[in-house]
């Protein structure tokens, strides 16, 4: 059985090629930058669908797996962090899409600014659709990579489709039917349905701490100004290196700009890779 992947907000095509790596096959895109299209168009063969507004979950019913960094302005601290209010705010339309196709798994990445403001609401619209779902606060350094780069996954699980396909489709819902979260007392992983709602609040609660403590986790310092594992470190305090290669003031380049602005918006795919990884195994 085949297992795919439709991937929201796509950029340069981090999930894609994450997903890849983990046995997902790619079959559709929506990216609305131009230069990220033709990035997409060039590294991939899938269709790209401009504007997620306009795109039709229907569409894509059944597909396994449903992924998209949601544009993370609306809580970025580099922002005015507007939330609900900031028209790139575009949660919703994510949420409409899974709704429609009905995936079996749902993985979505946003900054970690988001807990503090909308990761309860985003969690509670994926339970009111049928979806367990929880969090992990996972740093790019976890990966080994030199910078920090903390972000929030959302990894959400279609109650009641068998974990032995992997399919949305074979729930035998409609798109767009509503249905509440399977109970259940196992976990795999982390990744299964965390049981009942007020196990699910009670570990929102702890998300918070779960931050601080990858932070602590990734973030040793040594106090004699020895290398750290994830960095130099200076005293208490670790010092982030920028990420390899990439020249901010770098000129005769082409696209340039639009190079820049496609890495800082991307995910870690080595990162996502870790989590489809497990996804890919409790498939089966």
């Amino acid at each position: 059985m085949e297992l795919t992947h439709l991937d929201l907000f796509s950029g340069i095509g981090g999930f894609a090629l994450a997903a890849k790596w983990a046995g997902f096959r790619t079959i559709g895109f929506c990216e609305i930058d131009k230069y990220c299209q033709k990035v997409l168009a060039k590294n991939f063969l899938a269709g790209i669908w401009p504007d997620i507004r306009e795109l039709d979950g229907q569409d894509f019913y059944g597909v396994s797996l449903i992924t998209g960094g949601f544009p993370c302005q609306p809580f970025s601290c580099a922002g005015k962090r507007r939330g609900k209010e900031d028209d790139r705010h575009l949660w919703p339309e994510m949420l409409r899409v899974i709704k429609e196709a009905r995936p079996a798994w749902v993985l979505g990445e946003n900054v970690a600014g988001i807990i503090n403001m909308e990761l309860d609401s985003v969690l509670s619209d994926l339970e009111g659709i049928g979806y367990a779902a929880r969090t992990f606060a996972v740093p790019a350094c976890a990966v080994d990579a030199p910078h920090r780069r903390m972000r929030a996954w959302i990894v959400g699980y279609a109650a009641g489709a068998g974990l032995s396909n992997g399919r949305g489709a074979s729930v035998g819902e409609r798109a767009g039917t509503e249905q509440e979260p399977q109970r259940s007392g196992s976990e795999h992983d982390g990744l299964q349905d965390v049981g009942h709602r007020e196990q699910q609040g009670l570990e929102r609660q702890s998300w918070r701490m779960d931050v601080q403590r990858n932070e602590s986790r990734w973030l040793r310092t040594q106090s004699d100004g020895s290398a750290c594992e994830t960095g130099l470190c200076s005293g208490e305090h670790p010092i982030w290196l920028p990420e390899p290669n990439v020249g901010r003031v770098a000129h005769g380049i082409p696209n340039r700009v639009d190079r820049l602005k496609g890495l800082g918006n991307a995910i870690v795919p080595q990162v996502a890779y870790q989590i489809l990884k497990g996804i890919r195994e409790q498939i089966g």
